[in-house]
């Protein structure tokens, strides 16, 4: 059973935890260790003997969070099959069973004395339940700010497709050549049309990696369509892995975002590079484009005069033109810190004359049928 089984699993579910991630366990070790210092507070008769509580609350809780941490990891292939309710019922009885266990096992290295000062069997497995509870509904809340921020880039994609100046210039486009070039005009409506459905069908969490470039293609050709020559799409995918799975519409605005900001106000056109590869249980996206440097800008202004001092005036500004590329860029990272919380990474680096956008995420693999 792969983190991708996992993903989609938890995602139907309402998400119980996948107990395989680093993040998830990062986010078990940081709770319930603060859990145990508000415990050692509680239990303190003044501030002195804060430390020596939490000492002695550590005592208990380390061997019982590391073992549960344990257990549930090897767990995760099981857990993956049960409904919500039942999994969230049996981590908290594998929990409970391991804290009562821990406790019994607690009394053949500990004085007497000393173990007595540490809660009875009844308190702790108490308290155990009440962290599991703690940490599931957490998990819980969790997955439905996922599930709104993946129905918020379903929508954001919708209004990304719809937008006027992209239906306008593709429809532009098409009755251009529809007379000379028939053909060509019946293949962007159909890729434009391809562009809506997938835009206004329901997402999944994953989707291969070859359906995002093919979408990725479709939409480069009407694009070039308009700008012809002016654009190129440079596809470094010679090392790609078979059977990838990546968020759906993650590599399309990225694309956009380098046609319209990068590629478009270069009189000249350029190559936009994108780079998929592979490596252990690592995959990277990468693209990048060059754009406008300070003297181009300027060079621009001077010959084509307000107009375009005006369009450029609103980039830099972050006007209409970023305003969109801003919400997209921002969807991308919270859907990959929500799918892959601290196993992703997105960066951004950019020049006078390029921006590049690099995506590390773990290497999910769809599984055979």
């Amino acid at each position: 059973m792969n983190k991708a089984r996992s993903i989609k699993q938890n995602s139907r579910h309402n998400a119980l935890p996948n107990f395989r991630s680093l993040g998830v366990t990062l986010r078990i070790l940081l709770i319930s260790n603060g859990m145990a210092l508000l415990l050692a507070i509680m239990q303190s008769n003044h501030w002195g003997d804060i430390p020596q509580q939490l000492m002695l609350v550590a005592t208990m809780l380390t061997p019982i969070l590391l073992s549960s941490i344990l257990v549930l990891w090897s767990a995760q292939p099981w857990l993956d099959q049960l409904p919500y309710r039942r999994g969230a019922m049996a981590v908290t009885a594998i929990v409970l069973v391991l804290t009562l266990l821990v406790h019994q096992v607690g009394k053949l290295f500990y004085e007497q004395d000393y173990y007595d000062n540490l809660l009875d069997a009844f308190h702790c497995g108490l308290l155990s339940i009440m962290m599991s509870g703690i940490l599931l509904h957490y998990f819980w809340i969790r997955s439905q700010v996922l599930s709104r921020a993946i129905h918020e880039a379903r929508l954001q994609a919708l209004r990304a497709r719809i937008r006027p100046h992209f239906l306008f210039n593709t429809i532009n486009t098409v009755l251009s050549i529809l007379r000379t070039q028939p053909k060509q005009a019946e293949t962007a409506l159909e890729n434009m049309a391809d562009l809506f459905r997938v835009a206004m069908t329901d997402m999944k969490d994953l989707v291969p990696i070859q359906r995002e470039i093919e979408l990725c293609k479709q939409y480069a050709e009407i694009e070039q369509l308009r700008m012809g020559n002016r654009l190129e799409v440079n596809w470094q995918v010679s090392n790609l892995p078979t059977g990838v799975l990546i968020p759906p519409l993650l590599l399309q605005p990225l694309l956009e975002n380098a046609v319209y900001h990068g590629i478009e106000p270069l009189q000249e056109g350029g190559t936009i590079d994108i780079q998929l590869s592979g490596s252990g249980d690592k995959f990277r996206i990468k693209v990048e484009n060059p754009c406008p440097s300070p003297s181009d800008r300027q060079r621009m202004a001077d010959s084509t005069g307000a107009w375009a001092m005006t369009q450029m005036q609103e980039q830099e500004s972050g006007k209409k033109t970023h305003k969109g590329n801003k919400m997209a860029l921002k969807n991308i990272r919270e859907r990959l810190a929500l799918l892959y919380d601290a196993e992703a990474h997105y960066k951004v680096d950019s020049g006078d004359d390029y921006y590049r956008v690099e995506i590390v995420m773990p290497y999910l693999k769809e599984r055979p049928s």
